[in-house]
Parts: structure tokens; C-alpha cells; sequence
């Protein structure tokens, strides 16, 4: 049986995409059986364009898995939050669903990297937030952080979240983008890195770059017998 990861951002915006997709072709150059999975995406009408740019960093086509629809449960056209883009077509999002996708992609593949729509605060129904659902499955967690201006506040308080919440943070992957301030993403950085070493002491912040900065964590995160 294999092990899932869930991926979450502290924005829209935070390369949280990008940064799946990189982190799987890592794992699959270090001899893992990985698969990416997009349980909700929103703004789409056919095939999750997550999926799409996941599998062509991965250097492959579409899956079968994803032609059987196990690695996007819900797919929406509205570009909104999960609650409402559902709302918006009458139908409703099935935390259990979702669950069982997985556990068949965990069947099938060593390892399962779910990218949550948005950030963890993002409402998947009335009652039901992306963090309250990867906390409930017990799903280790990969923080995707920001350089940009603004993105200590957003770390911080998603770290915060995840401590609240009772989230099992393994590891915070600090994106950073090659047109920010040098001088302001190194200080964002040793923010995050303080700040997470007092809330998580066991987790790694990592200071991303490129495919190869993630080298070695999928070791570290699922140890290969």
C-alpha cells in the first residue's frame, strides 16, 4: 500500500502546481513509483490542467489513472472555490469520495502527492475546509511558501493553521521566484525558518530553486526499504 502526501499553498498563487509537479519528477529520477492527484480542480471543463502540467514535467502523457478519473474526483468550470464552483453546477463536494480515490491510487502507485485546490483555509463545502479534510486523513503535509512581498504574513499564519489544526507538517518548501528582492526573500526565508522550527522542530524548510533542491526529501519523507 502506498503513502499519500498532500500539498498545500499559502495562496492561489503560490506555485504550489509547480512545485507538485517538480517534487514527482524528483521522486520518479530516485526509483519511486509516484503519481500526482488534483482531487478538485476548479476552472476547467474536460481534463484538470493541473494534471496536464504535472505530466509534462513528469516527461509523460495523460495516465491511465487519469483517464479513469481517480486523480480529479471534482472537476468545476466556474474559476472559484471549491464550495461555490460546486454550488454553481447544484452539486456538492463528498470529502468520503475524494478518500476513496486515493486509497485506490495508494492500491496502485508507491507514492500519492495531492495538490489541494488553493490554500488551506479554502472552503471545500459549508463545513468542510481543505485543512480540517487533510488533518482528518491524517495526511503528512508540504507547505508551499512564497519570496514575494507579503509572504512572511501568509507563511506564518499557514504554519500557525497547520499547528491549530493538528496537521502533521513535514516539510515547507520556500518558492522562491528569481524576480523578487534578493535581500527581502533572504529575509522571508530565515523568518519562516525561525518561526517553523518553533512550531515544527522536525520539519525541513527547504529553499527552492530547482528540480534538484527537492533531491533526497522523498528519501526522507517515504524511506525506501
Amino acid at each position: 500500500m502506498g503513502t499519500a502526501i498532500f500539498i498545500s499553498g499559502v495562496d492561489t498563487d503560490s506555485g504550489k502546481t509547480y512545485v507538485t509537479a517538480r517534487f514527482a519528477a524528483q521522486m520518479l529520477s530516485e526509483g519511486y513509483d509516484v503519481i500526482t492527484q488534483k482531487p478538485v480542480q476548479t476552472g476547467c471543463d474536460d481534463m484538470a490542467e493541473d494534471l496536464v502540467e504535472h505530466r509534462r514535467v513528469m516527461g509523460c502523457g495523460l495516465l491511465p489513472d487519469d483517464r479513469d478519473r481517480l486523480t480529479c474526483t471534482y472537476l468545476f468550470r466556474k474559476p472559484a472555490s471549491p464550495a461555490l464552483a460546486a454550488s454553481l453546477e447544484g452539486r456538492r463536494i463528498d470529502p468520503a469520495e475524494i478518500s476513496r480515490d486515493t486509497a485506490e491510487l495508494c492500491r496502485r502507485h508507491e507514492v500519492v502527492l495531492v495538490e489541494g485546490a488553493g490554500g488551506l483555509m479554502v472552503p471545500l463545502s459549508d463545513d468542510l475546509l481543505t485543512i480540517d479534510y487533510a488533518a482528518g486523513q491524517k495526511l503528512p503535509m508540504i507547505l508551499v511558501t512564497t519570496s514575494k512581498l507579503g509572504g512572511i504574513n501568509h507563511a506564518l499564519l499557514s504554519i500557525e493553521a497547520c499547528k491549530t489544526h493538528g496537521v502533521d507538517l513535514r516539510l515547507v518548501v520556500f518558492n522562491r521566484m528569481p524576480s523578487d528582492d534578493k535581500v527581502m526573500a533572504d529575509d522571508s526565508l530565515a523568518a519562516i525558518r525561525a518561526f517553523a522550527a518553533k512550531m515544527y522542530p522536525a520539519a525541513r524548510v527547504v529553499d527552492f530553486t530547482c528540480q534538484e533542491s527537492l533531491s533526497g526529501l522523498g528519501q526522507e519523507l517515504i524511506p525506501k526499504e
